[in-house]
């Protein structure tokens, strides 16, 4: 996917359209994350659809749940939701920044080879 240490640096332009692919990927894994969120605090919790989106987005977030959940089952799909949602906040930063930090080390490693 990424070119290696002897191949030339990509154009600018390659590599926007590299890191617009990145976050192309990036929305589709947050918007799959934030419909199971929902789903869940819908069906498993017992919460009204809009409810469900912005519990499901704080959770994605970061930020904490907004309403109180009162069954067990609601509090159980709530915490693996929140353990599930750092998972994806990793995954998203690693999707974002490696071609970042490609193209830096590559960089590098062009220069450090043309001396």
């Amino acid at each position: 996917m990424f070119e290696k240490r002897h191949q030339e640096v990509i154009p600018h332009r390659k590599f926007a359209l590299r890191l617009l692919k990145s976050l192309g990927a990036a929305f589709v894994v947050v918007f799959a994350a934030l419909a199971i969120g929902a789903a869940g605090y819908h069906w498993i919790a017992g919460l009204s659809w809009i409810d469900s989106v912005l519990n499901a987005a704080m959770i994605l977030t970061g930020m904490g749940q907004i309403n109180e959940l009162t069954t067990i089952s609601g509090k159980l799909f709530a915490s693996g939701y929140a353990l599930f949602s750092a998972l994806v906040f990793v995954s998203i930063t690693g999707v974002l920044l490696i071609p970042i930090a490609h193209r830096l080390l590559h960089l590098f490693h062009h220069r450090k080879d043309a001396d």
